[in-house]
């Protein structure tokens, strides 16, 4: 008998490259809502490690255009640390947030892995945001709206080599959807890059189904396929515990056909969880929303199909 698929759960509570507070209770409000018992309901292994150590979080100024750099470089080497660990070990690791700056560690140790194992990377990117700022062009300071241009080479070296030369990722290998707030640098910078982006626009126009099929084109068995879902992808009617809400986002169903089309490739290998901040919720609903798409991800369907 073939042993169950291990997810391993990875806590990084931390808020330390948002502009707001709450997101590093992120974690526990995920298991709260039955995160491990809904993996195991899908018939995985269920390995949680509790949750990483980093520093707190000094509430400070920018400087030289980042917040808390220092601090953001410290808890991504060990969320890197912690990824890559699960990686080495055969297990599926699930990085539960915690705010997006995190996927800087995490998405390093994938492609980290993935050179290593010469096999392909593909990052989708779930997100109202394209988190592509830079230290010239932000508006903030914050860095957890910056880590895609980071893995892309655009950032701090701290944090640009933080899983071997610059760049972690090229733009080709990321497809964001749900894109509807980018500044007008970031803008004017995501299109320079060549980013493929999806954004609400290509939603509403094409449809969910539609997006899907061109963001998962070209995947194969040799693909290692990322998710990293913010949860301020989803429109905040249905999810409003998160700290930088944008209307106009993904409804319940189009969220699902997209969580479950990305089952439906069974590639998926790595998944961030990332922006829940209880601290705006209401009786833990928009984790109990998070819980649920993420089960759809690992293959629960609302279908009737055979």
């Amino acid at each position: 008998m073939t042993a169950p698929q291990t997810v391993r759960l990875i806590g990084a509570p931390t808020d330390i490259g948002a502009g707001t507070r709450g997101a590093s209770m992120g974690p526990e409000a995920l298991r709260v809502a039955g995160i491990g018992g809904a993996l195991q309901a899908r018939g995985l292994a269920v390995d949680d490690t509790g949750n990483l150590a980093g520093p707190h979080n000094p509430w400070q100024p920018p400087h030289d255009g980042y917040r808390h750099l220092a601090e953001v470089v410290e808890w991504n080497t060990a969320v890197h640390g912690a990824v890559a660990a699960a990686l080495r070990a055969g297990a599926l690791p699930l990085l539960l947030g915690g705010d997006h700056c995190l996927a800087i560690g995490s998405i390093g140790a994938v492609a980290q892995h993935c050179r290593a194992q010469r096999r392909k990377l593909r990052v989708l990117w779930l997100d109202a945001h394209a988190d592509f700022n830079t230290s010239t062009i932000t508006p903030t300071g914050n860095l957890h709206g910056m880590p895609v241009a980071c893995l892309c080479g655009w950032g701090p070296p701290a944090l640009t080599t933080l899983g071997g030369p610059a760049p972690q990722l090229a733009p080709a290998q990321i497809r964001q959807i749900g894109v509807r707030s980018v500044d007008e640098g970031e803008r004017r910078l995501v299109h320079s890059a060549g980013l493929d982006v999806y954004d609400m626009r290509s939603i509403d126009e094409l449809g969910m189904r539609a997006v899907m099929e061109a963001a998962l084109a070209g995947l194969d068995a040799d693909t290692h396929l990322h998710v990293s879902f913010d949860v301020d992808f989803l429109d905040p009617e249905i999810a409003p515990g998160v700290g930088t809400t944008v209307r106009g986002g993904p409804s319940y169903r189009e969220a699902q056909l997209c969580m479950e089309m990305i089952a439906d490739t069974g590639l998926l290998a790595s998944l961030d969880v990332m922006e829940l901040n209880p601290a705006f919720d209401s009786r833990n609903r928009t984790a109990e929303v998070a819980v649920d798409l993420i089960e759809s991800l690992f293959g629960k369907s609302t279908l009737m199909r055979r």
